[in-house]
């Protein structure tokens, strides 16, 4: 059954065992097994772990033809897939069509497909995604932050790195802040 078969592939994923995990999701849809989101997302958690950006955007793809909704897991899973010095193109072509979906996108979402375009050395391009996701409302994390630094730094723009750093350390202070509120309430 689909639980099964979806715990199997999570156990390949774990394993670093790629291959394995694609055929247990061929095998599923062979022996119509139902495939579901979990199903899909785990496989391409398994790609993107060993490296494998081709087939995690190719099991993208059967997600997509399976008729099965995309949501914020499956395009980050796949964003980090490409997240490598060659891939960074199809990172920011994954990122477009979760835009384009209407799919939220969450700090994770963006501090991929950042790091995805510092890899390939297009750091204005990982500043713009930077402002995107301040113009959307989406709260940075650490490492958002950090991948938006060594960008500024790298373009040379040393006083907007301060700046952000600057920022970061506010944000820091903030959620130490609300993780104090959080304790005090509990005890």
């Amino acid at each position: 059954n689909t639980i099964t078969s979806n715990a199997a592939i999570s156990a390949c994923e774990r394993g670093g065992q790629w291959e394995r995990a694609l055929q247990l999701v061929r095998s599923m849809a062979q022996s119509q097994v139902e495939l579901d989101a979990i199903t899909f997302n785990t496989a391409i958690s398994a790609c993107e772990k060993s490296g494998e950006w081709e087939r995690a955007l190719h099991a993208l793809s059967a997600m997509v033809q399976s008729k099965i909704e995309l949501g914020t897991i499956t395009f980050n899973a796949a964003i980090s897939a490409c997240e490598t010095r060659s891939a960074w193109e199809k990172a920011v072509q994954v990122f477009s069509t979760m835009l384009e979906s209407e799919v939220e996108f969450d700090a994770i979402s963006c501090s991929v497909v950042m790091s995805a375009c510092e890899n390939g050395g297009r750091q204005k391009a990982t500043l713009q995604f930077f402002r995107e996701m301040s113009q959307r409302k989406v709260e940075p994390d650490m490492a958002t932050f950090g991948t938006a630094i060594a960008a500024c730094e790298t373009v040379c723009e040393p006083k907007q790195a301060l700046q952000m750093l600057s920022i970061m350390a506010h944000s820091q202070s903030s959620c130490l802040q609300h993780l104090d509120e959080c304790l005090w309430q509990d005890g």
